[in-house]
């Protein structure tokens, strides 16, 4: 007979102990145990012994490159790395409504019509649900399609990896994870014991059966995804989706890629009829700039191998506090704090009684040091009420002495800005090269923030 048992969890790092402690002894994260009541029962193993891998000399080993599906999604491919892979385990984390379900089901319209077997199950809506959003994605259209992709609306384990082997589905969607149940685990589903033996047994049927499994997971006020961290170990690729819940873009990025670079990024829209990709984002992110507005810097940053053009905009007015304020949003704060005493040092203005506010248009996060000398040149262009050329792109880093330091792929952000008809470009001139100034750009090389200033 199964007993019950007390074990404490680590959020964190998912180690478990006998009882309760302030500070785990393995992650040293304080406050994250969590106690759960865990009953587990013996079943019958998914192999028998004879069916088990043994080990094998390396010289046997043959290696490949990885068989990968297309999901006809160019975002979606650019990120997990050109595909999906046969047998990969991939955990899609966001928001709730950001739209991680909308994206999974228009890869599996895209799926089925390459004549791949596609299962989606669903713990948290009905298949008449599920049916009605994808009429609204145009999926119902054909019968073919409609007989490669099957719904399911369970949160039983045992019954979806039977569903899996009768089916022989090649992409199985499980929305969400922290709604499935594994019967052997007597604990509420989403616990922690519960989330950490559904992906194991997941991650086993992805690998035995070479059937790619997509799992939602829901993500806590700290932006990360609910549960143990473990879980973020025992899949292949860490999938975020992340927006602005007032704007309409969306970003896909790739915290963890066993098979691609976590670099890239996948950029979308959303609309009525669900998510559009978007090719250029350098022409969305500058849709609606001003002209002559002083303020308005744009810079060039690159994610992963993709360079976009993006407006930064400052905003300095006289303060009626003691303490001036400043504000960022979409940078780091302390990095324009650093770059506001930087300019007043090293470019001999004098800031301290306005207010400064610095944002990057469109709700875009940039971390990208390369944008130093644009929130430079755009807190000058409002201080000084002067409007900087709506042609010219400002590239460059900036150092504490006020030097401006190269940046990498340079060629790279002068071809983006060539290809939206911006006609000037202020580069370090550490970045010097012949190449560059064959691209139609008019290049002005700067070494410091003087010469920056004095050139826009």
């Amino acid at each position: 007979m199964a007993k019950d048992k007390q074990i404490f969890y680590c959020k964190e790092c998912g180690n478990e102990f006998s009882k309760w402690l302030g500070q785990c002894p393995s992650c040293k994260a304080w406050n994250s145990f969590v106690e759960e009541k865990v009953t587990k029962t013996r079943t019958n193993k998914l192999v028998t012994a004879s069916d088990r891998p043994k080990a094998t000399s390396i010289k046997n080993v043959s290696s490949s490159e990885e068989s990968r599906i297309s999901t006809d999604i160019s975002e979606l491919d650019r990120v997990l790395g050109g595909g999906i892979v046969k047998g990969s385990l991939v955990l899609v984390g966001g928001d709730p409504g950001i739209g991680k379900s909308t994206l999974l089901l228009e890869m599996c319209r895209n799926l089925v019509k390459g004549d791949t077997k596609v299962l989606y199950v669903s713990g948290e809506e009905s298949m008449s649900q599920i049916k009605s959003r994808a009429v609204r994605l145009g999926i119902d259209s054909g019968s073919v399609m409609e007989e490669r992709l099957m719904l399911l609306s369970d949160n039983d384990m045992d019954n979806i990896e039977n569903q899996i082997d009768s089916l022989e589905a090649e992409v199985v969607v499980i929305d969400s994870i922290q709604t499935i149940e594994a019967p052997n685990v007597e604990a509420a589903p989403g616990t922690i014991s519960q989330v950490r033996e559904v992906t194991a047994r997941l991650l086993q049927i992805a690998k035995q059966k070479e059937a790619a499994v997509f799992i939602v997971g829901h993500v806590t006020k700290e932006g990360t995804v609910a549960g143990p961290r473990t879980l973020e170990h025992m899949v292949d690729c860490v999938l975020y989706f992340e927006g602005d819940d007032s704007g309409g873009f969306r970003l896909l990025r790739a915290n963890k890629n066993r098979f691609g670079s976590t670099n890239e990024i996948g950029v979308f829209n959303m609309t009525d009829s669900g998510l559009e990709e978007v090719v250029n984002p350098s022409e969305f992110f500058l849709n609606g700039r001003p002209e002559n507005s002083s303020g308005s810097a744009v810079v060039c940053i690159v994610e992963g191998t993709r360079a976009m053009l993006v407006e930064l905009q400052a905003l300095c007015t006289d303060s009626s506090f003691s303490m001036p304020r400043r504000t960022s949003v979409g940078l780091d704060y302390n990095r324009v704090n650093l770059l506001t005493a930087v300019l007043e040092k090293r470019g001999g203005i004098s800031m301290t009684g306005c207010d400064c506010y610095v944002n990057v248009a469109g709700g875009l996060k940039i971390n990208d040091p390369s944008t130093d000398l644009g929130i430079i040149c755009a807190i000058y262009s409002s201080f000084r009420d002067k409007a900087i050329d709506s042609k010219t792109v400002i590239i460059g880093e900036i150092g504490l002495a006020g030097e401006i330091r190269g940046v990498r792929n340079i060629s790279q952000r002068i071809k983006e800005a060539a290809k939206l008809g911006y006609t000037k470009a202020i580069v370090p001139k550490s970045n010097a090269k012949p190449e560059i100034e064959k691209l139609g750009v008019e290049i002005q090389y700067v070494s410091n923030i003087s010469e920056a200033l004095h050139t826009i």
